[in-house]
């Protein structure tokens, strides 16, 4: 809209709660829409109409009394608010509708002109009031409310000295030399209480006031042309982003405390009424690759970020959202990204993406159309936008599958056909599906191609062992198992189970289970058998059996290598079994053919080693060899059927030997050699119990170490120090010994 309009519509809403610049923040519902009729061409005024809204009320009266949205419509010529026409409505829904209705009778009788426009005192009354409450309650706004001219630019244009921001009528209406009859005791520049509530008369005056404003702005000298209005976006769009954009600082928020099932057509209603750029929403994944319910908006400005951030706290569904202030670079980290594959893959513009978690990893393009196109009838059915090319596998660098896929169906029904089918079965395994979006996807995919999987790798504490290569030389008796893709709640009892008869072959003590980063099971597991031939046989025999857990009702098929000690004791130990240089993506065939721990970072990426805490002397006094550690355990005392872990020397992985862990109180110890100079050292016990019985507990758990009884200091707060001589209670596991 460039030329002139016809009409402009004078438009002043209140709601229950604040006025003033804190208009809409609070969320209260909207109880008063006035508003004023300005012939553009002829410079004259129509009636002031009021409408009176009564608050929603829906969950307190009873389902008869909302049939009547109108209650009544009057027409006086004096009342108490001074408006020539007043109206009541029940909710919001109807007071649109209402408002709509009777703004195009009054049009057509004057019948001078077709083109109208609204003109508001700011941008709160649209953006911050209308839009976002007609959202919240599944409204549809009349098309007349999707642009309007805000009065304070209009005026700057002629005054560009003034700011914007300290802008309101009584100022306008100072400088263009009209006089105000709105008492000065509401003038919005005066120490007034914003949140305090505006009277319904002094809303007529405003909205008079702000008419004459215009006349003004019509009249000689200005001659003020309104054209090029306001819009407010009426769908958010769906698009990529490059890595290589700029993005500015002041257009981009964090919003905090979104249910976890949100996509970005919800962040989009959410802060209806402000323009969020194309493909601005982008929702941020955990480490696991799940949603944490936060996400990155970027706005078309720097307004409508300062409007965003007064919905700080504000609804959605029963859940307050926190809205933050975030940069640019935040927002290229979760949605830009480089790759043409996903660039191909969402260039189709208004499709429906799906998730998939869970996959085989043998899945292919066939079977997955398969799975979206079987069902009982065509009601069932929900075929994939593209064919194969609207699938789109997540693959390591190296290509292996990570179990993830995006789907592109053709519309917002199809895709509710498809996500009917979550936790369908494809193959052996159960199907998860989500609602998607194009930024998750780039996350996703930027997640596992082009960055570790852990941001920081953290010192590992093997630096204080000898310098001596950890990698084990090729060949060796494979007499040991490696099981991978257990389940996560798999036992040492599952284990036994599904190895069957060969259970008679584990050593003592053989069962070792792998924790990830947070200390839980990361699905893998090393069993040691007596002989070569028998870990080759059970090998063959259970690779990619399905293994069920006694502690949940999920059961996973479960995949079987034989392996040797030493390939064992170095991935308890936190290295890699790779025999590639660390600067290829490509793993060698000739190697020992397993894929590093799940929680390690891909072997393309690669950290300076850390500076020697101990001297190699100390360090070899204190730390066993691997050999000693995993294959002769330290004998117990009868009636002990495990061992307490093994030193965690990394810190995003942690070994069991063997699991579960055996009582501190009973166990052995290795000797520190007589070789070690050191004076001793200080252990330090945090979380104890506030209910122990003191340093006669202490005593008992540090049986069998060399200590002074009379240097164990027990602190209020829960942290003990002992001092150890020998220094051999650093050796033990940190599940009970906290260095």
């Amino acid at each position: 809209m460039t030329a002139q309009v016809d009409y402009l519509v004078v438009l002043f809403t209140a709601t229950s709660g604040a006025c003033g610049e804190l208009l809409g923040s609070d969320e209260k519902e909207l109880v008063q829409l006035v508003w004023q009729l300005v012939d553009v061409k002829n410079k004259k005024l129509g009636k002031v109409n009021e409408l009176l809204i009564k608050p929603d009320l829906s969950d307190l009266t009873e389902e008869k009394e909302e049939e009547e949205d109108v209650v009544e419509e009057s027409v006086e010529e004096e009342n108490g608010s001074g408006a020539e026409c007043v109206s009541t409505a029940r909710s919001v829904d109807a007071a649109l509708n209402l408002f709509h209705i009777q703004l195009t009778n009054e049009v057509n009788s004057m019948g001078a002109g077709t083109s109208v426009c609204l003109c508001t005192d700011g941008q709160l009354h649209i953006r911050q009031v209308i839009h976002p409450e007609a959202a919240s309650k599944n409204i549809l706004v009349p098309d007349c409310f999707y642009s309007f001219f805000d009065l304070r630019k209009e005026f700057k244009k002629h005054f560009p000295t003034s700011d914007l921001k300290a802008l309101n009528s009584h100022i306008m209406a100072e400088s263009l030399s009209i006089p105000a009859d709105v008492p000065t005791m509401w003038d919005p520049s005066a120490t007034l209480d914003p949140s305090a509530i505006m009277p319904a008369e002094v809303v007529v005056q405003q909205v008079q006031l702000m008419a004459s404003i215009v006349l003004a702005l019509l009249s000689e000298p200005l001659y003020h042309t309104f054209s090029n209005p306001e819009r407010v976006s009426e769908k958010f769009e769906t698009g990529t982003c490059s890595k290589m954009e700029k993005v500015c600082d002041n257009t981009v928020i964090r919003a905090r405390g979104l249910p976890w099932q949100s996509s970005d057509q919800d962040i989009a209603r959410f802060f209806r009424g402000l323009n969020i750029a194309k493909g601005g929403a982008a929702l941020c994944l955990n480490a696991q690759g799940r949603r944490n319910g936060e996400a990155l908006v970027r706005f078309v400005s720097e307004e409508h970020r300062d409007l965003a951030l007064q919905r700080h706290k504000h609804h959605m569904g029963n859940r307050y959202i926190e809205v933050y202030k975030a940069t640019g670079e935040d927002f290229l980290k979760i949605a830009g990204g480089t790759s043409n594959e996903v660039a191909m893959f969402l260039s189709r513009e208004d499709q429906i993406i799906v998730r998939m978690r869970g996959l085989p990893f043998t899945a292919t393009h066939e079977q997955v159309l398969t799975f979206f196109s079987t069902g009982d009838g065509l009601k069932d059915m929900c075929p994939v936008s593209g064919g194969k090319d609207g699938i789109l596998f997540v693959r390591y660098p190296d290509g292996r599958p990570t179990g993830d896929a995006f789907v592109l169906f053709a519309c917002e029904e199809h895709a509710q056909c498809a996500l009917r089918k979550h936790k369908e079965i494809l193959g052996k395994r159960y199907i998860e599906l989500f609602k998607s979006t194009a930024a998750e996807v780039q996350q996703v995919l930027n997640r596992y191609s082009s960055a570790p999987l852990i941001s920081v790798a953290p010192a590992p504490l093997v630096s204080m062992l000898p310098t001596v290569s950890l990698l084990p030389p090729p060949g060796g008796v494979r007499d040991c198992l490696r099981l991978r893709g257990l389940p996560y709640t798999a036992s040492i009892e599952d284990i036994l189970t599904f190895l069957g008869e060969f259970t008679h072959d584990i050593r003592p003590h053989g069962v070792h289970m792998v924790l990830n980063q947070q200390g839980r099971p990361s699905g893998d597991c090393f069993i040691q058998m007596t002989s070569a031939e028998r870990a080759l046989q059970a090998s063959q025999r259970l690779h990619k059996h399905v293994m069920s857990s006694q502690r949940g009702a999920n059961s996973r098929y479960v995949e079987v290598f034989p392996c040797s000690a030493d390939e064992m004791g170095l991935v308890l130990m936190g290295g890699s079994l790779s025999h590639t240089h660390t600067h290829t993506h490509t793993r060698s065939r000739s190697g020992t053919g397993l894929s590093p721990p799940p929680c390690l970072s891909p072997p393309s990426y690669s950290f300076t080693a850390a500076p020697q805490v101990l001297p190699t002397e100390a360090a070899a006094a204190l730390y066993p060899p691997i050999g000693q550690v995993l294959l002769t355990p330290r004998p117990l005392p009868p009636g002990h059927a495990y061992y307490p872990a093994s030193a965690q020397l990394y810190m995003n992985y942690a070994a069991y030997y063997p699991s579960p862990p055996g009582s501190p109180t009973a166990i052995g110890f290795f000797p520190s050699p007589s070789s070690l100079s050191s004076p001793g050292g200080l252990v330090r016990m945090p979380g104890l119990t506030y209910n122990n019985n003191g340093v006669k507990d202490l005593i008992n758990a540090v049986q069998g170490y060399q200590y002074a009884p009379e240097d164990a200091l027990v602190h209020a707060q829960g942290p003990v120090h002992i001092h150890d001589p020998t220094r051999t209670l650093l050796t033990q596991p940190k599940e009970w010994v906290c260095i």
